[in-house]
């Protein structure tokens, strides 16, 4: 394992005190560059690759709620040069050297590109205008503080972008993680056996928890090897249900979803709702009642939940939670890469003078957080 990654559960074990550092850290950096004028901008195009992907739905959410026009891409299923734009780019990658993240960045003009990174300095750090780090956080290879906090500096930014202002919440987020966690533990951990047979497990969410589901998704892919599908409530209601059986299915969600989860464990599926509202028993149905918060706050309570829950599945399957299966050798670049070096998610350089040393690059081998 790389040296910069921690355990599962001592990355767990740290997350509310590190959520509440990091919090505090972005709070105060995003209020310096509200001051200097860097988010009195047309609404920010949201970049990343994997979990960090799924970190900018609720902030997305957030940004639209308020009437700013704002999106999510994928950040390798572009054609480079990224289209002119007058959006900033704002690329997310928790390692700060996800290869299609820093390619996208390097080829958008200087003063558009944003950062949000755990890891600073790092290839998407040193090439952005404006960065918000994490504060380097220790974190474990299948994501967990890591994308907490890059959920919490998206929502206060997203909070804050062109004259907003960051909700109160922010500031007891923390000490609500940590309640939140040690009331529900238990109780978690013990809905682990309905995976012990299970074939797939589907994740469905309501608006700014389509990010929670795609988040919970790949962190049962990787930390407990149950093939997994995240999606958004109404794309899972056209057609997808259809293949309920042999499954388990967790939603988010106060509304459509407690009818969609009755549905299923009415028909004998296993079924669990995370839910800030009260919900009738049911055969087949556990849930998991939240806090209200707002969505950035409860996606990340959200995704609490999923990473107790992941844990006890894996241990009760018998993976190793440390281990993964396999390695890539292009997804990340060595960390003291000079941008000449650096070659994009096609193989083509970052610019006709740096083919010569783009042919010779040095790819650094780890799937890790993106």
């Amino acid at each position: 394992m790389n040296a910069w990654y921690i355990s599962f559960e001592s990355a767990r074990a740290a997350q509310a005190e590190h959520l509440g550092q990091a919090v505090e850290a972005v709070s105060a950096a995003v209020s310096a560059r509200a001051a200097a004028g860097d988010l009195a901008q047309p609404g920010p195009l949201f970049t990343g690759i994997g979990a960090s992907l799924a970190a900018a739905c609720a902030p997305v959410w957030v940004l639209r709620s308020r009437g700013i026009h704002s999106w999510r891409l994928t950040a390798g299923d572009h054609p480079l040069p990224f289209p002119g734009t007058r959006h900033p780019v704002v690329g997310i990658s928790q390692s700060g050297r996800s290869a299609e993240t820093l390619a996208v960045l390097e080829s958008v003009p200087e003063p558009q590109r944003y950062a949000v990174v755990n890891k600073v300095p790092s290839p998407i750090a040193d090439i952005a205008r404006v960065v918000l780090g994490l504060g380097n956080l220790p974190d474990s290879y299948a994501s967990t503080v890591g994308y907490t906090a890059t959920v919490a500096a998206l929502g206060i930014l997203a909070d804050a972008w062109d004259g907003g202002v960051a909700d109160p919440g922010w500031q007891d987020l923390a000490g609500t993680f940590r309640l939140t966690e040690a009331r529900l533990t238990e109780a978690v951990r013990g809905l682990a056996p309905r995976f012990a047979e299970c074939r797939s497990a589907d994740f469905v969410g309501a608006g700014p928890s389509v990010g929670t589901a795609e988040a919970a998704a790949l962190l049962f892919r990787e930390v407990a090897r149950v093939p997994s599908a995240g999606m958004s409530t109404r794309q899972y209601l056209h057609g997808s249900m259809e293949s309920a059986g042999d499954s388990v299915h967790v939603l988010f969600g106060d509304a459509r979803e407690a009818d969609v989860a009755g549905t299923l464990a009415d028909a004998g599926h296993q079924v669990i709702l995370v839910t800030t509202q009260e919900a009738p028993p049911r055969d087949n149905l556990a849930t998991v009642r939240l806090p209200p918060r707002p969505p950035a706050q409860r996606a990340i309570l959200e995704v609490l939940v999923m990473q107790i829950l992941v844990a006890a599945v894996a241990e009760l399957r018998e993976v190793d939670i440390e281990e993964f299966v396999f390695q890539h050798s292009d997804t990340k670049v060595a960390a003291g890469a000079p941008a000449a070096a650096r070659t994009h998610a096609d193989g083509s350089a970052t610019s006709a003078a740096a083919d010569a040393a783009a042919a010779t690059a040095t790819l650094a081998v780890d799937s890790g957080p993106a």
